[in-house]
């Protein structure tokens, strides 16, 4: 086999061009690249199949073989966005350049992610993201729940920062495994334990980021679903701004990093006694800006004259009392003379009513066995009887009827009439 240039004397071998080609293509070794599927069959257990590339116009063939098809995603097909570990291979015998597929997976908007959006939507639909079923978080948590790595730096970061803000603060941690098939499985059954814990009042679930395909278990259903069920308020810290998991919008608060989580949910001791200090403050200043206001009200109203001078009410009131006060004398007195006279004239009629105002005109009663003697018939002659006069009483017997037929004449005066034995005479 020649050894130098070919020439039109000398020319290579058809076998030994395609044996340059394959080795020189064999240096290139294995690369990743990225394209589109646009062609995808299989025969005999291998996959034959051509990659486009996504924005220019170029194409390459690709073979899968069976042993490699068992670890690739079962799901791929024809119109998948893939990256794939290829080596390219210069067959000899048929003089055509291949691409032996070694590693294949779903990129950008292929179809994991389309099922990642269908599920998105379908939470969305739910509402499962709506503002109003968030729950807020406590100012001040006691306990405060934590899911996360074992030994991660996620479980440091939350543990460090909420005890640098609050001291007192303290958790409850609970470890899951965070990437890998069971990781969403054990991370659900992280938050229901946690949420059945009533000491609980608050749980975060934290990562450390990672790529797309470490994420996922984050955006799985069964979880996503568990997480919005949990009454206790949750706090997704996953840390990837990225390719942002459905975590995220389902739970109540949603944190850019662990560190971000812990400040979030635990105040800042010192900035809470700063605003307390600063809230006393501003209460003193106002309650003493509204005593020195009322003191000047009070200095005001005290300046007044009605108020300056306190004899002002007497004196003014001084003429219009002693008006008060004779008028009131008069009053009475009027009231106590009409007393006297009617007084005066009452006794008047009972003086002239009373029967000792007629006894000392000179008149005297006569008193029988039987009572008052008013006729001649009431004392018989020889009945005992008693005059009763003004100034004491007498004995006396009645002789009979007065044989003298003359009455007793009203010009006479009592005094110049005999006394009458047998009835009721002047004395």
């Amino acid at each position: 086999m020649p050894d130098g240039l070919p020439t039109v004397e000398a020319p290579w071998p058809v076998a030994l061009l395609a044996g340059k080609l394959r080795d020189y293509i064999d240096r290139l070794g294995s690369v990743w690249v990225e394209g589109e599927i646009t062609q995808w069959g299989v025969s005999g257990g291998n996959v034959y199949g051509k990659l486009k590339d996504c924005e220019a116009d170029a194409t390459v063939s690709f073979t899968i073989w069976s042993s490699t098809r068992s670890r690739i995603p079962a799901d791929l097909k024809q119109g998948d966005r893939v990256i794939a570990l290829i080596k390219p291979n210069y067959w000899l015998k048929g003089g055509t350049l291949t691409m032996q597929v070694y590693d294949m997976r779903h990129v950008g908007l292929g179809d994991l992610l389309e099922r990642l959006e269908r599920l998105r939507a379908q939470m969305r639909e739910d509402g499962l993201f709506e503002q109003s079923r968030k729950k807020p978080l406590p100012f001040l948590p006691h306990c405060i729940g934590l899911i996360t790595g074992k030994d991660s730096d996620a479980e440091k970061d939350v543990l460090r920062n909420a005890q640098l803000r609050w001291p007192a603060v303290r958790f409850r941690v609970r470890h899951a495994a965070v990437q890998g098939d069971r990781s969403a499985a054990d991370i659900a059954a992280g938050i229901r334990e946690l949420d059945a814990d009533p000491e609980v009042d608050v749980i975060i679930v934290a990562r450390g980021g990672g790529d797309f395909q470490n994420l996922l278990p984050f955006s799985d259903e069964a979880l996503v679903r568990t997480a919005a069920a949990c009454g206790t308020p949750l706090v997704s810290a996953i840390g990837h701004e990225n390719d942002r998991p459905i975590l995220d919008d389902v739970a109540d608060l949603r944190a850019s990093t662990p560190t971000d989580a812990a400040k979030r949910v635990v105040p800042d001791v010192a900035e809470e006694l700063l605003r307390v200090q600063q809230a006393s403050t501003r209460m003193s200043v106002r309650v003493t800006a509204l005593l020195t206001h009322e003191i000047d009200r009070i200095a005001q109203l005290r300046s007044r004259p009605a108020l300056a001078s306190h004899d002002w009410i007497v004196s003014t009131r001084a003429e219009e009392l002693t008006r008060y006060v004779a008028r009131g004398t008069e009053l009475v007195a009027r009231c106590v003379e009409r007393a006297e006279n009617s007084t005066r004239e009452l006794t008047g009629r009972l003086r002239a009513l009373s029967p000792k105002s007629t006894l000392d005109r000179g008149y005297a009663i006569v008193q029988g066995p039987d009572g008052i003697v008013r006729t001649p018939a009431d004392a018989p002659s020889g009945s005992p009887l008693v005059v009763a006069l003004a100034d004491g009483a007498l004995d006396a017997e009645s002789r009979g009827r007065h044989s003298s037929t003359e009455e007793p004449r009203d010009d006479l005066s009592p005094a110049s009439q005999a006394p009458s034995p047998s009835a009721a005479t002047p004395s």
